[in-house]
């Protein structure tokens, strides 16, 4: 059975579709109006091994915080939608990422237990048009709404721009791993991922 979720989120503050297919080829199409969000997002989607497309509205002339928020919010929900009771994914998955002289480690359990630990120390306020407090925020997010254990640690690296990058390169990486079909049970001595 394709693991896949469709969903539409509309707010006050946002307007937001979202089709992913976790078992796809890294065919993306991300549209958020922050040129830097869309970056990070169509890096972890295509890193991933998703098929993801992606629009969203938001009030953007207040600032990027909902628009950020939302798009994590819903592509969690749509993962956790996809992958059901997790029975037969790997659970967990680790990766490092360089990219050039930065370094970002990341570990994924698909516990069903939301548990975020980002630490990116940035230098800058924003890149382009995304505040660098909302890329934290946007890990968050994620890993709340996909009920996963997510820790995210750069280890080393200068430019702000390839700290970002290489942590949504290795959650997606991580990611990647931890959805892998390697049977049919549910991954637990408990019985379920809750």
């Amino acid at each position: 059975m394709p693991r896949t979720s469709e969903i539409k989120r509309e707010t006050k503050e946002t307007a937001i579709e979202l089709r992913l297919v976790v078992d796809g080829t890294g065919l993306t199409r991300v549209d958020t109006g922050i040129g830097f969000l869309d970056h990070m997002i169509d890096s972890l989607a295509r890193h991933a091994g998703f098929d993801l497309t992606l629009t969203a509205r938001g009030d953007v002339v207040i600032d990027d915080h909902h628009t950020a928020e939302d798009c994590a919010i819903v592509l969690g929900r749509a993962l956790a939608d996809a992958l059901g009771d997790r029975a037969g994914v790997r659970r967990f998955g680790s990766a490092y990422v360089p990219l050039d002289e930065s370094l970002a480690r990341a570990v994924v359990d698909l516990s069903g237990r939301p548990w975020p630990e980002i630490h990116i120390p940035f230098s800058r306020d924003t890149i382009g048009d995304l505040a660098t407090e909302n890329i934290v925020h946007f890990l968050r997010s994620l890993a709340i709404e996909a009920r996963m254990a997510l820790h995210v640690d750069l280890i080393r690296g200068d430019n702000d721009h390839h700290k970002a990058e290489a942590a949504f390169k290795a959650v997606a990486i991580a990611l990647r791993d931890a959805v892998a079909i390697t049977g049919d049970m549910v991954p637990s001595t408990k019985g379920v991922l809750d």
